[in-house]
This record gives C-alpha cells, sequence and structure tokens, in this order.
C-alpha cells in the first residue's frame, strides 16, 4: 500500500473543503429559499436577570428578548467554516507551508481552531433544539466546548514527537471533561419532564449521533500517541480525522437542520 505524503494530504483537504463547500451551499439554499419551516425555525434568544419588584418588594428573576437566531444559516455556517479551513491550508497560496511544516512536528493547529469553532456552534445549535434559549447558557456551553478542542491542541503541543512511553495524557484528560459540561446541561434539558417515551424520535437520533460520531475523534488520538499499527504514522492519523470529520458532520448537520423541521 502506498505511504501516506504531506503533498498527498494537501489534494486530500481540497477535495474534502470542495464536499464540506457544496454541502454547506445546498443546505444554505434549502434553508433560505426552498424549505419554509427550516427558514421560519428562528429561536428567540432571551436573557435572564433580576429585577426589583415594587408589587412584592423583592428580587425577581426575569426575563427579554435579545434576538432570534437564524438556525439553518449557522447548521450551514457549521460546515462552511470547514470548507474554509481546508482550503487556507490546501491552496498554494494559503498556510499550507506551515500546515507542512506542523505535521513534521506531529501537530496540526488548524485543525484544532476549527474544531474550537466549528464544533462549538453545532453544539449551541443542538442545545437550541432542546429549549435552552438563555444567552448566559448558550455562551459558557459555546467556550467550554471551543476550550475542549483547545485542550486537543495542547495535548500535541506538549507531546510533539514523544515516543508511547512519555506522553502526557493530561490535556486529554481534562478536555474529555470539559467536552461532558455541555451534555450535561443538554440531558438536564432533555429528561426534564421525565417522559423518556415523549421524546421525539429525531432527539434520540442527535445524541447517539453526536456521541458515536465525535468519540471516534479522541479514539483516533489515542491510536496516533499509543502508536498502534498504521496510526505509528502521525499523517495517518491526520487521514483518519480528515475523513471522520467529513462522515461525522456531514451526518450531523443534515440530521440537525431537519430535525428543526420537526413540531
Amino acid at each position: 500500500m502506498k505511504g501516506i505524503t504531506i503533498s498527498g494530504l494537501r489534494r486530500f483537504n481540497a477535495i474534502m473543503g470542495g464536499l464540506h463547500l457544496i454541502q454547506g451551499i445546498v443546505m444554505l439554499f434549502l434553508a433560505t429559499s426552498v424549505i419554509q419551516n427550516i427558514a421560519e425555525f428562528t429561536p428567540d434568544i432571551t436573557q435572564f436577570y433580576l429585577t426589583f419588584s415594587q408589587q412584592t418588594q423583592s428580587l425577581e428573576v426575569t426575563s427579554r428578548f435579545l434576538f432570534e437566531l437564524p438556525f439553518g444559516v449557522f447548521v450551514a455556517l457549521f460546515l462552511l467554516i470547514s470548507a474554509g479551513a481546508h482550503a487556507v491550508i490546501s491552496l498554494p497560496k494559503g498556510l499550507n507551508a506551515v500546515y507542512n511544516a506542523d505535521l513534521k512536528k506531529g501537530i496540526n493547529k488548524f485543525r484544532w481552531y476549527e474544531y474550537a469553532l466549528s464544533s462549538s456552534i453545532m453544539i449551541v445549535l443542538i442545545a437550541t433544539l432542546f429549549g435552552i434559549y438563555d444567552i448566559a447558557s448558550l455562551l459558557l456551553i459555546f467556550i467550554v466546548n471551543a476550550a475542549m478542542n483547545l485542550f486537543g491542541l495542547v495535548m500535541e503541543q506538549l507531546n510533539s514527537g514523544k515516543t508511547k512511553g512519555k506522553v502526557n495524557w493530561g490535556p486529554f484528560v481534562w478536555g474529555s471533561i470539559a467536552g461532558l459540561a455541555p451534555w450535561i446541561a443538554i440531558l438536564i434539558y432533555m429528561f426534564g419532564t421525565g417522559n423518556f417515551d415523549m421524546v421525539p424520535w429525531f432527539v434520540w437520533a442527535i445524541v447517539g449521533t453526536y456521541f458515536v460520531a465525535f468519540n471516534t475523534f479522541p479514539v483516533n488520538m489515542v491510536l496516533q500517541y499509543k502508536r498502534i499499527g498504521k496510526w505509528k504514522d502521525y499523517l495517518y492519523g491526520e487521514r483518519t480525522y480528515i475523513i471522520l470529520s467529513l462522515v461525522a458532520k456531514s451526518v450531523l448537520a443534515w440530521l440537525v437542520l431537519f430535525g428543526a423541521m420537526q413540531p
């Protein structure tokens, strides 16, 4: 079998970026011009705050409307951000030289920056499907999820060039803990009524897809740093990340988009 090369990865990134771009454009078109249910699904984002009630002479929690979230547009943006990230590291006049130099060190900074942005947008969108509309909660979910991905960057920075026996697993552990936080909030909303049989099918589908698809990313990292089989070559793990990104993001994006059409 022919080995994976850095030049081959550049072409592979260009192809995968194109697939992300095509899906993102189609999704944007559907969400703004074709499927009315998606275009009309714009959750009201609110802010909770304390105010003094003259009637009860006490502090009371109240809320106010901030803005409508263009849900379908942001689902498309999830894929378009990935397309842009693939473009900047694969185009000759982009950041390809930096990407190539980092791969030789066993690092890909661009991957983690892109994941921190795109996956955080997706988890916020999923949170709104479960009824989390509070701006403070959504901001915290976004930031914690971004931090989880940046722990992945720190993992690579600390372990660049190290062998199996010297791997520092600290960032992997802390990142995994951070990644659980948004899902704790989502599951609290999901199981709030206790009537699990009334949870719509698409809700279970989103949770299951996200859990299975995105848990393959840390598995890939473990295989890389355990240097198991083909993962002894960092470039093999990099190529796997690229494939996982396309498959997981595509399935989840379409599932979430059409989830917005449900009652």
